[in-house]
């Protein structure tokens, strides 16, 4: 299928009103929609929280009688199903929309190119797979949840030049500047939950939460605890937002805003994290953000769950002290896993490198 200059040009346009909901949006996807009509903009809309109106309907209200034998160009399939909110199909038809063009087939397993296909037999012209890759690089965890029952894992690590994540005293406050801690409430923002281990709560009584200016939500806040050690006292228990706690025993207390759940454990006798993943897509968790130490980190990445590590380096030298990973089973070179550098910034003195392990 063939696109035109003016078609690149009005689906990004779309894909940058999509991003305007990244931290709000959750557990839908970011979307956003342009309406042209003769060459001109006539309508822009994006999908601005769960459970209001789609990017589609936004668009068509600004466009009113425009909307009639204009272009809709929308960065994930248009739905076709009832929600929360009534079909976008629907809207589009009834305006009297005579060409949709989307970047993407929608994952969701109610639509999955149904949409496409109502809006065909309403006699809508019908396009797709424009701007596809830029499309799914939007919604990483939402398409992952759909297409592989599983959330997309994103591990933050914080390093010194030599690998270190903590000092031979144990101290890891501060290895990177404010930029770099900046930049991490972000990436928390547009998650949909927090993990962490019980390491890192007994040692470090983190606090976990999302701190950034403008934004009220909450991720939920995972705790993975096999032993079921968690205290009662601890410092993220007193802060709102919800948490669950992931243990292969009993909880030993309950109180409100803490769920407890007891799942399999694997064969070193902790916590199954591929079960813990199924609990997490049960949940509606798209994005998983971990902030864990070297253990928990380390099983994620063993066990082949995590799709992104997203690593801040500070110009400091540690010596000896805590390894970034720690993958007992991985002892051998032939089993060393490849990286892919999928972005590089500077934040102050400090380096972000994104990396996404080379399947296969």
């Amino acid at each position: 299928m063939s696109f035109s200059a003016a078609d690149h040009a009005c689906m990004a346009e779309a894909l940058r009103l999509a991003e305007r909901g990244r931290f709000t949006v959750d557990p839908n996807p970011v979307v956003g929609c342009v309406i042209v009509r003769n060459g001109e903009v006539v309508g822009r809309g994006w999908h601005r929280a769960a459970g209001e109106p789609h990017a589609e309907i936004l668009a068509l209200r600004e466009a009113g009688v425009r909307a009639r034998g204009a272009c809709a160009y929308v960065t994930l399939e248009p739905c076709r199903h009832h929600g929360r909110t009534p079909p976008c199909t629907r809207a589009l038809i009834e305006a009297g929309i005579s060409e949709v063009v989307a970047a993407m087939a929608d994952p969701f397993p109610a639509n999955a190119g149904q949409g496409l296909e109502v809006l065909g037999r309403a006699g809508v012209r019908v396009r797709s797979g424009l701007m596809e890759e830029a499309a799914r690089a939007l919604n990483p965890g939402f398409i992952a949840r759909h297409e592989r029952g599983r959330p997309w894992v994103r591990v933050k690590l914080a390093v010194s030049l030599d690998g270190r994540i903590a000092a031979a005293d144990g101290r890891s406050q501060w290895i990177t500047g404010p930029a770099a801690r900046e930049d991490t409430q972000r990436w928390r923002a547009r998650a949909s939950a927090l993990l962490t281990g019980i390491g890192t709560v007994l040692a470090d009584d983190p606090r976990l939460n999302l701190r950034l200016p403008g934004v009220d939500r909450q991720p939920l806040r995972v705790i993975a605890d096999s032993k079921a050690r968690l205290p009662a006292s601890a410092r993220l228990l007193n802060l709102p937002g919800s948490i669950l706690v992931a243990s292969t025993e009993q909880a030993p207390w309950t109180r409100d805003g803490v769920s407890w759940w007891q799942g399999p454990a694997d064969r070193r006798g902790r916590l199954d994290l591929l079960a813990l993943m199924a609990r997490l897509v049960e949940l509606d968790v798209n994005e998983l953000h971990v902030e864990a130490g070297a253990v928990l980190s380390g099983a994620l990445v063993e066990a082949g769950l995590v799709d992104e590590l997203l690593i801040y380096q500070a110009p400091v030298l540690l010596g000896p002290g805590a390894a970034m990973l720690t993958m007992p089973g991985m002892e051998k070179f032939d089993q060393r896993l490849h990286l892919e550098l999928v972005e590089s910034r500077r934040l102050g003195p400090d380096w972000r490198f994104i990396y996404r392990p080379r399947r296969g």
